[in-house]
This record gives structure tokens, sequence and C-alpha cells, in this order.
């Protein structure tokens, strides 16, 4: 029965309007995230140093709480999944997805600016399909923050954790009362901790993987080809076809699950910066996609074709930092799931806590926070098969209506990429002028 809903709610055809969201506000924009690299990348990166924002967060504390809402273990355990059931092929349709998505994050943003007053996409669903519509992705936003988004990141924490001899029980403690006081907090003060914890967590996952590449330098060249070759080739007639489209499957729904663009998830820390445009807060979407999907699922993912370890799907990514790095290395990755899930949990929650509170006018703030202390427990202690199956229908529950309601008010996403079409120099987010500020 489960696994009859988990298709139902998050099978191909979600995945397929996923990727047609993004396909729809790439076109309708005239492939704004790629011509209008230097204005998105100079929103992200003024960010840096801003004070608290009138309206709540500042730009920089929402740049890192949707960051570490997709930063999560979807970018080491999901990539070596996608890999071993895809080939090296997969890695280039994940990359794909993640550009296509850009544009669906940034749709997201600009209409939860667009229409506050509400918790995140909660404004504009409303707008789209009134309160019914609304209710369906705040029912499925609590769940998913509960199970995907708190059960599922602990167990692989709690896994990771193992390599510096750390019982399940133990890191279920830990990890469950940081996730009861991330949740009691609230966004605000979850955010706070998030500005601090995602760029440390960030720098140590980049380090480790850019060590292990430069010491693996020499195949980056023949990885570079097997990734290609993997993704296009037909070669061997219908098993050709066969893994070509195994390599699609595989990388699209990877792709999707890191980065969460359709989900409207991470509008809920955006939605909360009172005192910008909505297209500013678009593009800081757009550069959470390209950072979380298009540069640290890649460079997880060339770690793996380099090294080509054999084993387990879960811990292709842990054999690779072990193969190339040595003990050091795995553990070194230990510690970034850990903090990468650590985050995640802490954003999640907000998000529930946000949703619950759109449900029940405000009340059970308290009780979701106990909720959440205990799932990330038994997300240590628990077998996580059936788990995912769950997680996998309340994300279709959030998808759905926000799918519905991006498509239904695309015109409003299309008024905004064109108020951000004045020249690129004179932009006050453009990079030229961060440039020119340093």
């Amino acid at each position: 029965m489960l696994e009859g809903l988990s298709r139902l709610l998050w099978g191909w055809h979600v995945v397929v309007l996923i990727l047609g969201a993004g396909a729809w506000f790439t076109w309708e924009s005239g492939f704004f995230q790629i011509r209008a690299a230097g204005r998105w990348l100079g929103a992200a990166l003024s960010c840096a140093g801003e004070g608290k924002s009138a309206g709540g967060l500042s730009r920089l504390q929402a740049l890192a709480t949707g960051l570490a809402g997709s930063l999560g273990t979807g970018n080491i355990v999901g990539v070596g999944v996608a890999l071993a059931a895809g080939g090296p092929g997969a890695l280039f349709w994940m990359a794909l997805s993640a550009l296509l998505g850009m544009m669906t994050v940034f749709g997201e943003n600009v209409l939860a600016a667009r229409h506050p007053g509400r918790p995140g996409p909660l404004g504009y669903l409303e707008r789209a399909g009134g309160r019914p519509l609304a209710w369906v992705y705040a029912l499925g936003c609590c769940l998913s923050a509960l199970v995907m988004g708190n059960m599922v990141q602990t167990g692989a924490a709690a896994a990771a954790l193992s390599l510096f001899q750390v019982p399940p029980w133990a890191a279920g403690a830990a990890l469950g009362l940081l996730a009861f006081l991330g949740a009691w907090g609230g966004l605000g003060k979850g955010a706070r901790a998030l500005e601090k914890l995602v760029p440390l967590m960030t720098l140590l996952f980049f380090a480790g993987t850019l060590a292990l590449l430069w010491r693996c330098r020499a195949r980056l060249p023949l990885a570079f080809v097997q990734i290609f070759q993997g993704a296009f080739s037909l070669e061997a007639g219908a098993g050709g076809a066969a893994g070509m489209l195994l390599a699609v499957q595989a990388g699209v729904t990877r792709g999707v699950f890191t980065n969460e663009a359709g989900l409207g998830s991470a509008s809920f820390a955006y939605g909360a910066v009172g005192d910008r445009s909505p297209g500013e807060l678009g593009c800081l979407g757009i550069f959470q996609v390209f950072l979380d999907t298009l540069v640290m699922c890649t460079l997880t993912g060339l770690c793996v074709v380099c090294c080509a370890p054999q084993g387990d799907p879960g811990q292709l990514v842990f054999l690779a930092f072990r193969q190339g790095l040595g003990p050091g290395g795995a553990r070194l990755l230990g510690l970034c799931t850990a903090l990468f899930a650590l985050a995640t949990v802490t954003a999640w929650s907000c998000y529930g806590k946000e949703a619950l509170g759109y449900l029940t006018g405000g009340r059970g703030g308290r009780l979701y926070a106990a909720g959440a202390g205990a799932c990330a427990f038994l997300g240590c202690v628990l077998p996580l098969s059936q788990i995912f199956l769950l997680g996998d229908a309340m994300n279709g529950l959030m998808a759905l209506p926000n799918l519905f309601a991006l498509f239904l008010l695309s015109r409003e996403v299309r008024e905004e990429v064109q108020a951000l079409e004045s020249p690129l120099p004179h932009s006050p987010g453009s990079l030229h002028n961060f440039l020119k500020k340093v």
C-alpha cells in the first residue's frame, strides 16, 4: 500500500512536471539563469556582511537556511546511489535537471515575495487555488519535514558517525535534542545558527573533495569522457538505450531530490526577508541550486567516477574518499555528512513548524518540536526502507499543489524577469558592482 501511494504521489509523472516547470520558466525567461549569471552571482556575493532586514531574516540568513534545507545527505549518499543506478552518465542528467531547477526555485521565491502574509509558498498557493490547495501543501510539508527532512537525514548521520565509534542511540539522542531545539526556536533562531554552520560545513566539504580530485587529477579527463559517453551512448543497441534511460532516470530523480526544485520549501526562508525585491530573492534561489547541485553534487560525482569504488551504493562516496585520502578522508566525509544532516534537520524543522502553524492557527508548536526530536532519534535506530517510501509520498503532496500554482501564476514570474532586465552593469545586485566595491 505504501509503495503504491509513493508511486502515485512521487512517480515519473511528478518528476516530468517538475522538469517541465523548469523548462517552461527557462524558455519564458529567455534562459535567464545562463545569460544573467553575473546578476545572480552578484546578488549572492553581496549578501556577505549584511545585517538583519527590517522584515525579519537577512538575505544571508535566508540563503544559508535555503542551502541547509537542500544540502542534505542526498549530496553525498544520493549521488553515490545515482551513479550506481545510472553509471557516470547520471551525473550529466543531474546537472541538467539542476540547470532547469534554477528557474523553478526562482519562480517559487518570486511568487512567495509577491504574495506575503502567509509563510513561504502558502501565500501564492492560496492565491492560485484557495485555502484547500494550501492546506494540502501544508499537511505534506509537516509530514515531509518529519520524514525526509528529519528521519532520513539522521539515519544517514548515525551511519556516518559510526566511523567515530558513536553508537546509534547516542547519535540519536544528540540529534534528537538538536532537532527539538531547532523546531522550538523557530525560523528566526534556526536561521541565525545556520548562518554560521552552512559556510563552515560547505568549506570543509570543498576542502575534502578538492583534495581528492587533486590527487586524482590525472584521471579527470577520462572521467569527463565517461560522463558524456554514459549520458548519450546508444552503441550497444537496446542494451545501450536501456542504459541511457537508466542514466536519465537516476540523474534526474536524484537531482530533483538534492535541490528540492518544485517543492517550494526554500521559499519559507526567502519569504521571511521583508525588504528585498521579488526578483532579487529569485536570484538567490538560482544561486542556491547552482551551489547545491551543479557545484557540490558534480564534485562529489567526479570523486566517485575518478576512484571507481565497488560496493554498497549508499557507501560509494565514503569508499572513494577512503581509497583516495585514506581512513582520514572517510572520517572527514563522515563529519561532513553529520553536519549536512544537522543543517537539513534544523531547516526542515523550521519549515514544518511554519506549515503546522498555518494549519492550526499558530498552535501546536511545542508538540511539533517534541515530535521533531522523537523522529530524529527514531531515524538513527530504525531501518529506513519504508520511511523513504513515506517520505516520497509526502514530497508529492508538496510538489503537486506547488507545481499547479507555479504554472497558474507563471505570468507573474515573467513580469519579474522583465523588471530585472535593466543593463547588467547598472543593476544594484550585479557581479560588476560587487567587484567594483571590492
